[in-house]
């Protein structure tokens, strides 16, 4: 298919191509706002996402809209920007433009200065076919299909007369405990004692509901040191989450999982509804650009890039965020936010007259990390300070309300989380038949179209 170039207008100013609409991107467009250049900003979604709330979502405390804000709404006053939908399936450093596709159309789009940060995806570590039956916790469509599986479970358990069936739409595995696993095994606790008690007839939520928390490492929050690990643990126990250790999942179905503990032993967990948010895998467009640089990519396939942020060869183009691999630099908004941000700056700074191979190196600011465990309830690792509790739960919350965007979307951030924090009340779970089941329904019209082709093809041979 052949790609549609953009006309070149003489006498242009400095180009300067942005993927992705992320903490990392968004932020390295908002730094050039008063340079002067034309920006290209190209994103696979229409929206820019405050992923560290996707739980909240997957749960019903809040709204997608309120975390997930149209990008171009957010930049419609930035003048030097234009905001793209595509997805980017192409970098050509030689010829200096981008590929980008979108309804069958690929389209072409020249650079003079490249910064991308095109985030990262779900790891199934060479499993990609548990993806259906164990979504992860990376966009918008995962967290909204995950609320529809975990309230149709519910609702199937309530119509259940057989018990083996009811326990197993009653279990709930979540792989994975870092950060966003705790928050999904805590709030699905949660959903279970105090929102849904007592709105079924058949099932009590707050006795027959099994949460599990499960981990091939051996503890809770590992990234996070051992005192914190242990203090969410044990608030998660406190609350009827299982916690498994030492735990490597094998195989993942319809009905549940297989895991292998660290003693060799395999068991079988039957449970309808599994999350997975464990491990993830940087951009593919990483391997494009190892193809043509020679830059080295880490296990996790993320760019080992130069001490500016830069690719070998290519001054101009920049990798920040989940796809780039940085020592001392962690996979957290933080680091997107700054990397895009110096990004930005050095394009200024080249455009000043400043000489790129002169540049100082990207020097990343650690401001810590939190992670919620349920309502009153967090961790936080503040440099050489570890605390937990409800002071870590407020700070937590004041945090994340600072880097929302949009005054509308902070208040009713706040009203939601007042309801449900108060009340236990939550007014997001509403869910439809598409959300919690399009992904398998599209597994089975495809299935039915293989078989269909198949039928097709031996009769044409006989």
């Amino acid at each position: 298919m052949n790609a549609h170039p953009e006309v070149t207008v003489p006498n242009r100013r400095h180009r300067v191509v942005v993927i992705g609409s992320g903490f990392g991107g968004l932020n390295a467009v908002k730094k050039l706002k008063r340079a002067d250049v034309d920006i290209k900003l190209i994103a696979r979604t229409t929206h820019h996402l405050f992923q560290p709330m996707l739980y909240q979502v997957a749960t019903g405390i809040v709204a997608e809209g309120a975390i997930a804000p149209p990008t171009r709404v957010i930049l419609r006053d930035q003048r030097n920007v234009q905001v793209l939908l595509g997805d980017v399936t192409h970098i050509d450093l030689a010829g200096k433009f981008v590929v980008s596709e979108l309804l069958g159309h690929d389209y072409e789009t020249p650079f003079d200065s490249l910064i991308i940060a095109a985030g990262a995806g779900q790891s199934y570590f060479g499993n990609d076919h548990f993806a259906e039956f164990a979504p992860g916790m990376k966009s918008v469509d995962d967290a909204l299909e995950l609320r529809g599986r975990i309230m149709s479970a519910f609702e199937a358990a309530e119509r259940s007369n057989d018990p083996e069936r009811r326990d197993k739409l009653l279990t709930f595995t979540v792989v994975g405990a870092g950060p966003t696993g705790v928050e999904m095994a805590g709030q699905i606790a949660e959903l279970a004692d105090f929102t849904l008690k007592g709105a079924f007839r058949h099932i009590d939520s707050t006795k027959g509901v099994r949460v599990i928390l499960l981990d091939a490492a051996p503890a809770v929050l590992p990234q996070m040191g051992e005192k914190l690990g242990k203090k969410a643990a044990a608030r998660l126990e406190k609350m009827g989450v299982e916690i498994q250790l030492g735990a490597m999942v094998t195989d993942v179905d319809r009905d549940g999982i297989t895991v292998k503990d660290s003693d060799g032993t395999i068991r079988r967990i039957d449970s309808a509804c599994k999350v997975w948010s464990a491990g993830v895998s940087a951009s593919p467009l990483g391997r494009d650009l190892a193809r043509q640089s020679g830059v080295e990519l880490d296990r996790s396939g993320r760019v080992k890039v130069l001490p500016d942020l830069s690719i070998p060869g290519n001054p101009n183009v920049f990798v920040v965020g989940d796809m780039a691999a940085v020592d001392g630099v962690p996979g957290v908004a933080q680091g997107a936010i700054q990397g895009g941000k110096y990004a930005a700056t050095a394009i200024k700074a080249e455009l000043g007259g400043a000489n790129p191979s002169q540049r100082e190196p990207f020097q990343y600011f650690d401001k810590g990390s939190m992670a919620t465990v349920s309502r009153f309830s967090a961790v936080a690792q503040v440099g050489p300070l570890e605390f937990g509790g409800l002071i870590a739960w407020f700070a937590w919350l004041l945090l994340h309300l600072v880097y929302l965007i949009g005054f509308k979307n902070k208040v009713t951030t706040v009203l939601s989380w007042t309801v449900t924090f108060l009340s236990g009340r939550r007014g997001q779970l509403t869910i439809t038949e598409q959300q919690a089941f399009a992904r398998t329904r599209l597994e089975q019209l495809a299935v039915l179209a293989a078989e269909a082709h198949h039928d097709d093809t031996a009769r044409a041979a006989s």
